[in-house]
């Protein structure tokens, strides 16, 4: 896939689950995509980690050496103001802390 087509589509993931926020331990739908789009990419996921948590693992190798990708993907209770399309769709939740961006790239933390 080029570069310019993953940039569209990501940029419609975001968007998605900016026009969608759920808060924290109701983000079922939020997970669902999530999950969906890791499991797409050949990942292992699991779901239903602290309720709503996703965790996938990717293997390569054999090193002991590990990366752990975090992402949050929580909503606060507030009542988006913005008019673009994308606007929240749930009356009084919106991703106003940029959790939506967060869900799509991920930074990275070391394991211990």
């Amino acid at each position: 896939m080029i570069l310019k087509q993953l940039h569209v589509e990501m940029r419609q993931w975001r968007r998605h689950l900016h026009q969608f926020p759920e808060t924290a331990f109701e983000e079922t739908e939020t997970a669902r995509f999530i999950a969906d789009k890791l499991t797409s990419f050949g990942l292992d996921v699991h779901q239903g980690l602290g309720t709503t948590g996703v965790v996938a693992a990717l293997s390569a190798g054999n090193s002991v050496h590990k990366i752990a990708l975090r992402a949050d993907m929580d909503a606060l209770f507030i009542q988006e103001q913005n008019t673009f399309s994308h606007r929240s769709r749930h009356d009084g939740k919106m991703h106003a802390c940029g959790h939506d961006a967060h869900s799509r790239c991920c930074w990275v933390q070391p394991s211990i």
